[in-house]
């Protein structure tokens, strides 16, 4: 195998790939656009992680039946609360930041593109 990407459709796809490369210091591989405005196909670099982010067209079907979970570990918070500070705006907090009984610091959410997130150390 080449490598493992996460692939989400979002509505807003140009806003969204420039929220989640400033909540995960993300590095642009590579933006392809649509004939729309919006990102037939991009990447981005989260984390030595790729997440792919394209538009949302009308006939995929919207559901939150999978998370994206990054772990980073002790020594990671920084990043954790970073990307809390900025994922947070207009979402839904299923859990805001702060420890459980498996981390010390973590949050979940769902992104106001419908994103579902969970990062923690």
């Amino acid at each position: 195998m080449l490598r493992s990407m996460m692939q989400v459709y979002v509505k807003g796809s140009v806003e969204a790939v420039n929220l989640y490369q400033k909540a995960f210091d993300a590095e642009i591989l590579g933006l392809y656009p649509d004939d729309n405005g919006g990102y037939a196909h991009s990447e981005l670099k989260a984390y030595g992680q790729v997440l792919a982010v394209s538009e949302l067209k009308e006939s995929l079907v919207i559901g939150n039946t999978m998370q994206f979970c990054f772990h980073f570990g002790e020594g990671g918070e920084q990043y954790v609360r970073k990307a809390y500070e900025v994922l947070r705006d207009g979402a839904e907090i299923h859990f805001p930041i702060g420890p459980c009984d498996y981390s010390s610091c973590m949050f979940s959410l769902i992104d106001k593109f419908g994103v579902y997130w969970c990062l923690f150390v």
